[in-house]
Formats: structure tokens, sequence, C-alpha cells
């Protein structure tokens, strides 16, 4: 879901970026007036163990790949605002150190999988396990369901990104300046591999690191949540 540089035009990465600055601002604010000392250590794990799963990309047509995330485990955990900075962090990562992602496309590839997935992730969690505790059946459920639809709307997002390019920045003999893949190849190339494979293997991975920390006791009832 890395989108690489090259194939995001500045209307669509600089609009991306601006709307991130504003998003990073109101996170990092939630977090300096939440976060305790003790969630650290947990909070950095939490960071790392997200920087692995993403590192396994499968090559995608159409110019991205397709991986785990893991922002709406981090969400679950410590809160949709701090899932926001901790997978912002560990993109911006990549794309400096690894060039896994684009430098120019680090808004739009924060917005995607930093932004709309945890909090829609997040949402979805919580409208399933409603007000049973963390360590409850449909907690788990949520989680998983959340996961899910979380990865393949931040699947989606990034299609859309990627498949607008053609119609909004051309050459003067109409030809696209970016990304050459129209809609009705970037949403399928997309969505089938999200939809069939990546997003059940972020459920499976969600759930089972969900019940292991509730299991050995490492997360108590919202004891982490910032």
């Amino acid at each position: 879901m890395h989108i690489p540089d090259g194939y995001l035009g500045p209307q669509t990465y600089g609009s991306m970026f601006a709307v991130m600055v504003s998003l990073w601002a109101k996170a990092y604010s939630s977090m300096k007036k939440k976060v305790k000392e003790e969630t650290i250590p947990l909070i950095a794990i939490g960071a790392s163990f997200s920087f692995v799963i993403m590192m396994f990309n499968i090559p995608i047509p159409g110019g991205t790949t397709g991986h785990a995330v893991g922002s709406v485990l981090l969400s679950v955990l410590f809160g949709p605002w701090t899932a926001l900075i901790l997978t912002s962090i560990v993109l911006i990562i990549q794309a400096l150190i690894f060039g896994d992602g684009g430098i120019t496309a680090i808004g739009a590839n924060c917005f995607n999988m930093a932004f709309a997935m945890p909090f829609v992730g997040y949402f979805i969690y919580r409208l399933i396990r409603g007000k049973t505790p963390i360590s409850s059946k449909r907690s788990l459920i949520g989680a998983g369901v959340g996961s899910y639809i979380g990865l393949n709307i931040a699947a989606l997002l990034t299609a859309l990104e990627l498949g607008i390019q053609p119609i909004i920045s051309k050459d003067s003999q109409g030809l696209p300046l970016y990304c050459p893949y129209p809609l009705k190849v970037t949403i399928p190339a997309m969505m089938i591999e999200h939809l069939l494979l990546f997003g059940i293997v972020e459920a499976v991975v969600t759930v089972l690191v969900l019940y292991y920390l509730v299991k050995t006791g490492t997360i108590k009832e919202e004891s982490y949540h910032v």
C-alpha cells in the first residue's frame, strides 16, 4: 500500500501533506496531554511491531504493494490519535531510510494508513465491542472486523489517489504525467488482493496479538489507552 515517488502529482501529494500536518498537530497535542510514563515501553513495542509487519511487502500491479499494517491494533491498545502518530513515524522512517514508499507520497501514505485506517477500524471496533471488557469475545471480534475493514478502506483510498492521476494530471498531448493507470485498473488491483488476502491476514494478526496481550495480563481494561 506504500505509494512510491512519481505516482502522485503535486495537487494530490501536496494536499494530502497539508491535511496530515494539521492531524499530526492534533495527535501530538492529544498524546502530550494524556500519555503516561509507564505506557511508553509498550507504545514503543507497538510501533516496532507495526514497522516489522509492514516490511513484508508483496508487489501489486499498479505501482504499489500489499501488506499488513497494524494501525488498528495500535488504536485498540492506545487510542486512534496515538496510533496516528506511531504509524506515521513508522511510515516516515520506512520512506526516508528504506525507500519503502515515496518521500513526496508521505502525506498520502500517512493519510491512508495512519489516519483513515486506525480511525475507521477503531470506530467499528468500539461499535461491536460496546460496553464489554477488552478481554471479551466481542472485543476480539470487533478488533478483527475493524482491522479488516480499516485495511480495505486504506487500500481503497490508495486506489482512488492513484486512479485519479490520469484524470487530473495530463501533458499537452493528453498523456498522464504520473500514475498511468485509471480507476478501472487501480481499484480492482488494490481491492481484490486486500479483500481476499491482506485484510484477512491483518484481522488474524490483530486478534491473535490482542488475545495474547489480554491473556498474559500485559493490558488491562484501557490501562494503556491514551
